[in-house]
């Protein structure tokens, strides 16, 4: 199953820093030096390259999807499928930034041993990062709840655009469209939708993504604290880690005496454990991080 890949990169943002990020970004690469860094990112990387995030300052309120939400009917499942329809198209045509970009290259350089994220969006892996930990999966699948039947998102677009020819081109036709951090459209009129169903055992189809009610599978989080263990510090980015699918990888690297360093804007929940906190845009800060 292949998915395809956006070419290119957000533009580079060349905002001087002022005197108090610069010395934080300062005494991060002293810290980081010779060490090999994990690093945890969330939605907060990717709001350069156009996707929103649901908690940074400014944000707008948003009601993340839930387990319960779309196992509720057929009729939300309709629904929350032909938002879904309009929206998965932003978040495929979204391309890396440079904040994506410094990881892959700190990667290259042997730096950054390991990148875990908790975003959808794939754009760690159209970066070139290599081995990326997904943990609440990609956009970039759908799977059958029944017998796990997959495919991807691009091969069902293709099938969904065959029975609801013109359904995105009509939508679009109304107006701005805003879309939430995991590809969901904000769509009010949606009865001239039509869903499929598993073509294998008539199953419900879900896009493979961990749901806020949903558990990450358990081999994937062994995997990420073990990616965590086997580094000599932990690097956050663009999470607030309100949720405890990524409080608990800092709260393990504060345990066990590593560094930690959390680049977010605004609060996060780790703050208190922090080795250093840069309160600044993943975008303007990991490119000056990687260039010293």
């Amino acid at each position: 199953m292949r998915t395809r890949l956006q070419l290119g990169h957000a533009p580079a943002d060349h905002t001087p820093l002022d005197d108090d990020v610069a010395e934080r970004i300062d005494l991060a690469s002293d810290i980081l030096a010779g060490r090999r860094t994990a690093v945890l990112t969330g939605a907060g990387i990717s709001t350069d390259s156009g996707i929103p995030d649901y908690r940074s300052p400014g944000s707008p309120p948003r009601t993340p999807m839930t387990l319960e939400m779309f196992l509720s009917s057929p009729e939300f499942r309709r629904h929350y499928w032909a938002r879904n329809h309009v929206g998965w198209r932003h978040m495929d045509a979204a391309l890396p930034n440079p904040a994506h970009l410094a990881l892959t290259g700190l990667q290259d350089q042997g730096r950054v041993s390991a990148v875990i994220t908790q975003n959808v969006d794939m754009l760690h892996t159209k970066a070139g990062t290599r081995g990326v930990l997904e943990l609440h999966g990609c956009y970039g699948r759908v799977r059958c709840l029944r017998c796990d039947w997959r495919i991807s998102r691009h091969r069902l677009a293709q099938q969904l655009e065959e029975i609801n020819t013109g359904f995105a081109e009509r939508v679009a036709g109304r107006g701005a469209i805003e879309v939430a951090p995991d590809a969901d459209a904000m769509l009010a009129d949606t009865t001239d939708f039509r869903m499929i169903d598993c073509p294998h055992c008539g199953g419900i189809l879900k896009p493979d993504i961990v749901y806020f009610g949903e558990t990450v599978p358990k081999p994937l989080v062994e995997q990420s604290f073990s990616a965590v263990d086997e580094a000599d510090a932990l690097l956050v980015v663009g999470s607030s880690l309100t949720v405890m699918s990524g409080l608990r990888f800092a709260r393990r690297a504060h345990r066990a005496g590593k560094p930690l360093i959390i680049v977010n804007r605004g609060h996060t929940r780790a703050d208190e454990l922090a080795s250093l906190k840069i309160d600044h845009r993943a975008g303007v800060v990991l490119p000056a991080l990687a260039n010293r």
